[in-house]
């Protein structure tokens, strides 16, 4: 018995170390072979025809089949992994047209590359339509790009250019593309870097303070190892020594203005923040302070749990809602892919609690479909609520915005979601790892039909009040959308 003890301890401790060693040897600049990555895609495609449950919805079977092959055929050498994503994985899943469904560097990839900065473009900027704006540089004492200088080419890329070219490597639902625009003007540098590659230099072409446009080169940004080590730690410690309180108002705050003629709460996320008991103390509040006008911040919320929309959503719809028309997966099990998969087993262990097999051939979540929820009696609100929106506002938010649409006493203001009208893919959204590369995938698992579902053309939850982009927000560094908010509710009060 000690004998068979000792040689498991001994086989146990030599996987262990040989684990360990396998992660150290791990090279972010390493490179796979041609036939690893593409076993990898074909394993990776067979995957997705066998349980995207909307592979086929905004893009027909034809037509991704050529991009499948289309890319299996660019794989002609060996790449490293960051290039295999960019190249060849990220355009093949744009093409999907399903927002839960992305590309995530292995594992690896992070570890290894967490503390590292790369040399980039130096330039952040806004692009929205066909204009570029700088919001920041990394050029140090930099007189020319200021905030709000507009940028007409960079090696002779328009804003034009930059868009059908970013936007092609990123995922949407459907032909939802402000989102895109939020995520390339949020960081540009690295999609420059990802998608267009890195020059020593570049020509830029930009429009001065008096009108005229001028052409200037202007270096790659290079970091300082040490200096930007010093500045990661000091917001480590920053970042351990923060009060609990602060860190919880990451993800939601409730505040009153000093006017007492209106509320605000900004929910960035529907997954954490304690927000049961966020909402109850929120709308209690509200009653006993006789709020009468509720600003609700939805524009960089992402989605989460949906029992907390709709726990949110009752305390604002004014009728029984229900949450969607239908809820299905095509398949019971992520077999025989399981072990490929995040939570493995787990997920076919989901799959047989929360689903059944309909007439359709297909296995419906009778749970969302059937239910109408009741709304809160207890501190319900009733006043008038304006719902910020935009490109981010995705998943999860589309629900509770769906359902509340076209309420007399609320509106959606700002400008098109991220989320499709029509519906999403989503409820168990595992990453699936890729055998040889261990490159992550996510691949949602149910499709979901809103209730009072709009149009199926691929658009995102459309503005009641449109507020587009503002250059004289950005180039000031002000909140457009809020004013403007602000001043609705200042008319209604004086009217």
């Amino acid at each position: 018995m000690l004998r068979l003890f000792l040689s498991f301890l001994v086989c146990f401790l030599f996987a262990f170390s040989s684990c360990r060693v396998g992660l150290s040897k791990y090279s972010p600049t390493q490179k796979y072979s041609t036939e690893v990555l593409r076993k990898d895609y074909r394993f990776l495609r067979k995957v997705l025809e066998a349980k995207h449950p909307s592979l086929y919805w905004f893009t027909s079977k034809d037509t991704l089949d050529f991009y499948f092959n289309q890319q299996y055929h660019l794989i002609k050498d060996s790449m490293t992994e960051e290039t295999y994503v960019w190249n060849i994985l990220s355009p093949l899943i744009a093409k999907i047209r399903c927002g839960h469904t992305s590309v995530l560097m292995s594992k690896n990839y992070e570890k290894a590359t967490k503390h590292l900065k790369s040399s980039l473009f130096p330039l952040y900027l806004k692009i929205w339509n066909d204009t570029m704006a700088v919001t920041g540089s990394l050029l140090k004492k930099d007189t020319v790009f200021r905030r709000g200088t507009i940028i007409k080419s960079i090696n002779g890329m328009t804003a034009t250019d930059f868009e059908y070219k970013f936007f092609n490597y990123l995922s949407k639902d459907g032909y939802a593309e402000n989102l895109n625009f939020i995520r390339v003007s949020s960081d540009f540098p690295y999609f420059y870097k990802s998608i267009v590659g890195l020059s020593k230099e570049y020509q830029v072409e930009y429009i001065d303070s008096l009108g005229n446009q001028k052409s200037i080169p202007i270096p790659l940004y290079n970091p300082k190892v040490d200096t930007l080590k010093k500045e990661k730690d000091s917001t480590i410690i920053k970042k351990l020594s923060e009060p609990r309180v602060k860190k919880v108002e990451r993800y939601r705050t409730f505040t009153i203005d000093s006017s007492k003629q209106f509320a605000t709460i900004r929910l960035h996320t529907f997954s954490q923040g304690r927000l049961r008991t966020f909402f109850r103390k929120s709308f209690r509040t509200l009653r006993k302070n006789k709020i009468t006008n509720l600003i609700i911040d939805l524009r960089i919320n992402g989605g989460g749990n949906i029992s907390s929309s709709t726990l949110f959503t009752k305390y604002l719809s004014d009728r029984p809602f229900k949450i969607a028309d239908s809820v299905y997966s095509k398949v019971n099990t992520v077999s025989p892919y399981s072990k490929y998969f995040q939570r493995k087993w787990l997920n076919n262990l989901q799959f047989l609690f929360i689903s059944k097999k309909h007439k359709d051939e297909l296995y419906h979540l009778s749970r969302y479909e059937n239910k109408f929820y009741s709304i809160k009696k207890k501190n319900h609100y009733s006043g008038k609520a304006y719902v910020l929106i935009s490109g981010p506002t995705f998943s999860a938010s589309c629900l509770f915005l769906n359902a509340i649409k076209g309420q007399e006493n609320i509106k959606l203001v700002g400008e098109e979601t991220g989320g499709g009208s029509y519906g999403n893919n989503g409820i168990i959204i595992p990453d699936l790892i890729l055998p040889q590369t261990k490159i992550r995938v996510r691949v949602p698992l149910f499709r979901i039909i809103q209730q009072k579902h709009f149009s199926e053309k691929g658009s995102g939850i459309m503005p009641d009040i449109y507020v587009p982009t503002s250059y004289d927000a950005i180039k000031k560094g002000y909140d457009k959308k809020m004013s403007a908010v602000k001043e609705m509710i200042y008319n209604s009060i004086l009217n």
